[in-house]
């Protein structure tokens, strides 16, 4: 499919799916005149991307992860190990969260 088709289908802005390829988390092949083609699990990788993007993480620890996850590449320690690192960051976040809103709460119920 091509770019337009896969904006549609992701609710991605074409401009945003350009970015994703710039900074590698996407991979479309490209047809001899230079459009870019991309395969059906581009539609879930963006999903990925976007879900990813929506917890706080970059692209460049997204793009990370996608090449952990890729057949390409089999989850290395250090790979492991960053991934491990970022969950972490974001339990306490969350806990920093769920803080605030109990503080919220009290505050309500009084």
């Amino acid at each position: 499919m091509k770019i337009g088709e896969l904006s549609n289908r992701t609710g991605a802005s074409i401009r945003a799916l350009r970015y994703y390829e710039e900074k590698g988390a996407l991979r479309p092949q490209r047809t001899s005149s230079g459009y870019r083609i991309f395969d059906d699990a581009a539609v879930s990788t963006v999903g990925h991307i976007r879900t990813l993007l929506s917890a706080g993480l970059g692209m460049d620890l997204i793009t990370e992860i996608l090449t952990c996850a890729s057949d390409e590449t089999p989850l290395l320690q250090g790979c492991r190990e960053r991934l491990v690192h970022e969950r972490r960051r974001m339990t306490a976040d969350i806990d920093r969260i769920n803080t605030a809103r109990s503080m919220l709460d009290q505050l309500l119920e009084r």
